[in-house]
């Protein structure tokens, strides 16, 4: 903790910043615990990941403090975004809290995103912000023909004939 405390001080890197308050709700005692996760909370709207990774670490220590009822909003929070972020093993931990919660939920329903490899789903991301094969191909250091064969195995995939028909998120 002394070296991150020290490094957010020459730096105003949202994600350090937003780790340490996370770092020292999951590190306080108490009631001072809870008013951290709350000072984490606020600190990661702009950032998806880590807001749900705050909500899930906030469910799991209302739940083990047996506030059941408690915990169950924010691990629901936590599921569903991991969801939406194609985070599968994150959304699995919810899930399982969630059941220790005495709350059953469903199983993950897969999209078509789900189908793409890691590589199609960032070309595929960066066509969706309208940037073309060669400017997409420069951001990952690959051709723009290597690009056009990714997208050609994409739009498929994501039953899709053209850029303007889908945006992917």
């Amino acid at each position: 903790m002394a070296g991150l405390e020290h490094a957010a001080t020459v730096t105003t890197a949202p994600s350090l910043h937003a780790g340490l308050r996370l770092a020292r709700a999951l590190l306080a005692d108490g009631e001072q615990a809870e008013s951290r996760f709350a000072q984490a909370l606020q600190a990661v709207h702009a950032q998806p990941f880590l807001r749900a990774y705050t909500e899930l670490t906030f469910g799991e220590w209302l739940r083990r403090r047996r506030r059941v009822a408690e915990s169950r909003p924010p691990l629901r929070s936590a599921r569903d975004a991991f969801d939406a972020l194609g985070a599968v093993p994150w959304g699995e931990r919810a899930r399982r809290d969630l059941r220790a919660a005495g709350e059953q939920s469903g199983t993950r329903r897969s999209s078509a995103v789900d189908r793409l490899t890691p590589q199609e789903l960032q070309i595929a991301q960066l066509a969706a912000t309208g940037l073309t094969n060669r400017e997409i191909g420069q951001r990952l250091y690959v051709s723009h023909r290597t690009v056009g064969a990714h997208l050609s195995q994409v739009f498929p995939k994501l039953q899709i004939t053209s850029r303007a028909q889908r945006r992917v998120s």
